[in-house]
């Protein structure tokens, strides 16, 4: 495919309450090339055309594009952030809930870190060794082995657990803070249809399902429909996924189990 050159559009004037994409690319500090590359793939179309051709980009744009970047910072790929915003049940509030959540996380994590860098300039400057109890703080990778002993006494002997295992030693904390976003978008998208009153077994509540079972396949090992039904299962047995779910929405770890079994069962029915 042909790149597209800049044109004079970057300095063409823009009408009242719309922005060139010249204009757009200096208020979000990005290029115009990369405007018109998200232009051309689908993922941020300007709302309206000058009679000349310029891209004007409106405010509704404005708002789309910093989802975009937003996702973008905290790891998502184009493709995975076309399929979030692009989603029917896109619930923008909630997504901009879940990530700020991811940023003040990332955010602790720095701090942390600027911490640990302050002591070792003063064990430098006063010529003695670290605190060996506090050297490593801030550079310890996402906590994923929190439950380690359990799952492994409860899965260990499984195909599942051993390809997990082989899979996650492998991830690093900025594959842990995708993963986690991820997770996080699906769970404030179903939270989304129980408030707005929606059925479990809904189309739009069972494709949701499907990501989520897809995200395990993906991520950590191959997750059968029956497999997920299982999962299903153990979020409404086990009170620590039943609090998890339930922080997010009153009732929303059955509406997930119901939601899950649902896409299961048609997924087994279907021709």
């Amino acid at each position: 495919m042909t790149i597209e050159r800049q044109t004079p559009a970057a300095d063409a004037p823009s009408g009242e309450g719309l922005h060139t994409v010249g204009e757009v690319a200096a208020l979000a500090r990005v290029t115009v090339r990369t405007l018109h590359h998200y232009d051309r793939i689908g993922l941020l179309t300007p709302s309206q055309r000058a009679e000349n051709g310029y891209r004007l980009y409106g405010y509704a744009d404005l708002e789309r594009l910093r989802q975009i970047l937003l996702l973008r910072e905290l790891g998502f790929g184009l493709d995975a952030i076309a399929q979030m915003v692009d989603a029917a049940a896109y619930d923008r509030r909630r997504a901009l809930i879940a990530q700020r959540e991811l940023l003040r996380e990332r955010q602790h994590r720095t701090e942390r870190i600027i911490a640990g860098v302050d002591r070792a300039l003063a064990a430098m400057e006063e010529e003695k060794p670290m605190e060996t109890t506090t050297m490593f703080e801030g550079l310890e990778d996402f906590d994923h082995k929190r439950y380690e002993d359990e799952v492994r006494e409860r899965w260990g002997r499984t195909d599942a657990y051993r390809e997990s295992m082989r899979r996650t030693r492998r991830y690093t904390g900025e594959d842990w803070t995708r993963i986690k976003a991820e997770a996080e978008d699906v769970t404030a998208r179903l939270a989304a249809l129980l408030e707005e009153g929606a059925h479990a077994a809904s189309r739009a509540a069972r494709e949701l399902a499907e990501e989520h079972r897809r995200h395990i396949d993906r991520w950590f090992y191959p997750c059968s429909h029956a497999m997920h039904a299982g999962l299903a299962d153990m979020y409404v047995a086990d009170p620590r996924f039943t609090e998890h779910f339930e922080k997010r929405g009153e009732g929303l770890a059955a509406f997930f189990r119901e939601a899950i079994l649902a896409n299961a069962a048609r997924r087994r029915n279907a021709p």
